[in-house]
Formats: C-alpha cells, sequence, structure tokens
C-alpha cells in the first residue's frame, strides 16, 4: 500500500478507536439479544407506523422480540410508510 494512504489509515483508525469500541459493543449487545428489537423502545404511533406497512408479518412482530429484516429506500419511507413500493 502507498506510504500515504497507510499513514492516513492509521490516522483515522487512531481517531476513531473510543467511538469504534462502543460502536462493536453495541452491535456485540445486540447480537446477543441483550437490547432486543429497536422497536420495543418506539413510542404506540412510531410503532404503528412500523407495523402498517408489515403485512403478513404483523401477528409474529407484535410479540417483540423477533426480528426482521428489510430494504426500504428513503424515497419511499418519503412518500408513505402506509403505502410502501406504491
Amino acid at each position: 500500500m502507498h506510504p500515504v494512504v497507510e499513514r492516513v489509515t492509521q490516522r483515522i483508525a487512531q481517531r476513531s478507536r473510543r467511538t469504534r469500541n462502543d460502536y462493536v459493543a453495541r452491535m456485540e449487545a445486540a447480537a446477543a439479544g441483550h437490547e432486543g428489537p429497536a422497536r420495543l423502545r418506539l413510542s404506540c404511533g412510531n410503532l404503528a407506523h412500523g407495523f402498517a406497512a408489515s403485512g403478513e408479518d404483523k401477528p409474529r412482530l407484535r410479540g417483540g422480540y423477533t426480528g426482521n429484516i428489510g430494504i426500504i429506500t428513503a424515497y419511499n419511507d418519503m412518500l408513505s410508510a402506509h403505502q410502501p413500493m406504491e
């Protein structure tokens, strides 16, 4: 690797070490299931918006501990949380 790129990479790693360690700890806790899905911490109104587009997953997600993965574009979110992909 070019020496300049190596030096810049090292500076970035040093500068972000604390915040990266915090991030990694949060990701490990989430992976271990200690915090549960983020929807457990949503207010009722936001939770309703989250469920609005979930379709057949709705009953399973309502329990609170089942994870779900989705790919949603920011453009679609901006248009309508109640009618995704329309």
